[in-house]
């Protein structure tokens, strides 16, 4: 069975050491991002950082770049992406950047050109408010975090 990708441009200045990121697989949602430093990073536990990539990109306008944690990063290493997703909007030129949190109990180091996150392009839409009095009525009401079956 051959996947099948709709694909959309997204103009890119490679400004890092390394190539463009690139899907691992040909089904895979997200392309794996490599840190751009000159010197490793020693992340001790809880602590945070931000990576440079070395990339910089012009997003179509309706889209954003979602950038997400690698889950095998996250599951052999304890180490993530802080404020994931996180979001770079269609209108940002700047470098992207990674925040990387250590959720582990041991001191992990960042190098040069390892895979630290993946980023995942979507649609979005801007909202048009209905500022209104009262809200339908639904059989879950104002229940949320795990009023629908949590224990």
């Amino acid at each position: 069975m051959v996947a099948y990708r709709i694909s959309m441009k997204v103009k890119v200045i490679n400004k890092s050491k390394h190539a463009l990121p690139s899907y691992e697989t040909n089904a895979s949602a997200g392309l794996d991002i490599r840190a751009n430093i000159d010197e490793s990073i020693t992340l001790k536990p809880l602590e945070r950082t931000l990576v440079k990539t070395g990339l910089f990109m012009e997003i179509p306008v309706g889209y954003e770049c979602q950038v997400r944690p690698r889950s095998g990063l996250a599951l052999k290493r304890g180490v993530s992406v802080l404020n994931s997703p996180g979001t770079v909007d269609a209108d940002y030129r700047g470098e992207v950047g990674v925040i990387l949190i250590n959720i582990s109990n041991e001191n992990f180091v960042v190098e040069d050109g390892e895979r630290i996150a993946q980023l995942v392009f979507a649609e979005v839409k801007q909202v048009n408010w209905n500022e209104v009095i009262e809200l339908a009525e639904t059989e879950r009401g104002e229940g949320g975090f795990g009023s629908t079956g949590i224990k």
